[in-house]
């Protein structure tokens, strides 16, 4: 299966939320935190299985670009063995856990690091798109399977964004990915609007009629309708947070630093175990 994150790194993104950390400091926490469980999931024993195709791809002031280094650079879909190998460093980083008599502590744990984050210029997000297009059409022809074999989960793509497009119109790109398919289903196109700006935000949407801008709602139609089998865990994981109606889509908007740990969970529900944020900074 691949995984491929779409992420704006334009000069907004060092907006600081309320947690005190940058938009982009947040965003890459979280990343580095799914793949560092994708690596757990995809353990058997000693042995890490290659179940997974994950990437990044940046955009901002300074272009497109494989946002991954290092012994990522040639390639933008990189083997989850690889990430096992070659994490960029492994800081020490403190998390509160919930102790068995109910007590709060502060644990210091180790955190491998794979993306880090940037914010400059501006907004080429029509460009980031296309670069996308050309990640996942080769992915999807190379994993059709055959008659006897059903072939591989269809690509995630989870695009993190903070501010409209500089380069154009980007609904006809992201309609194009959603239009891209392997046997199993078409491409899942996910939309997160991250903001720094107090209020709730609009978690999974099946209608833009309530939506405040032009922006919300073309991010909005940008996005994938949420498969029915993926509707019962969603339901679950956004509890007293929102109600998710038949024909939401794959779109959240006004996220904050619980929207960003949601989205990007909820985004990757049909192939992780329940991911673990609290208290993490």
């Amino acid at each position: 299966m691949a995984i491929l994150f779409v992420i704006d790194q334009s000069g907004s993104m060092s907006d600081k939320m309320q947690n005190g950390k940058t938009k982009a400091e947040q965003v890459a926490t979280v990343i580095n935190k799914t793949i560092s469980e994708l690596v757990i999931r995809s353990s058997k024993g000693d042995t890490v299985k290659n179940y997974y195709e994950v990437g990044v791809i940046g955009y901002s002031g300074k272009g497109v670009y494989n946002a991954l280094t290092g012994a990522f650079a040639n390639n933008v879909l990189n083997p989850i063995t690889l990430f096992e190998q070659q994490p960029l460093r492994i800081e020490d980083r403190i998390t509160e856990i919930v102790t068995d008599t109910g007590d709060i502590v502060q644990q210091t744990v180790k955190f491998p690091v794979w993306f880090e984050p940037m914010a400059y210029g501006g907004t080429p997000m029509c460009s980031a798109l296309k670069k996308s297009a050309e990640t996942i059409v080769p992915w999807c022809d190379a994993h059709q399977g055959s008659d006897t074999d059903s072939g591989s989960f269809p690509p995630v793509i989870i695009h993190i964004t903070d501010g409209e497009s500089g380069d154009g119109d980007p609904l006809q790109l992201a309609e194009l990915l959603r239009t891209l398919s392997v046997k199993d289903g078409n491409v899942l196109m996910c939309n997160l609007h991250v903001s720094t700006e107090r209020g709730s935000a609009i978690y999974f949407p099946n209608s833009d009629s309530e939506l405040p801008n032009s922006y919300a709602k073309k991010l909005f139609n940008m996005s994938s309708v949420i498969p029915p089998e993926m509707m019962l865990n969603i339901r679950e994981e956004l509890r007293g947070k929102a109600e998710l109606s038949d024909g939401a889509r794959f779109f959240t908007f006004n996220g904050d630093e619980v929207a960003i740990v949601k989205f990007i969970r909820i985004g990757t529900q049909g192939t992780l175990p329940k991911l673990t944020y609290a208290g993490e900074r």
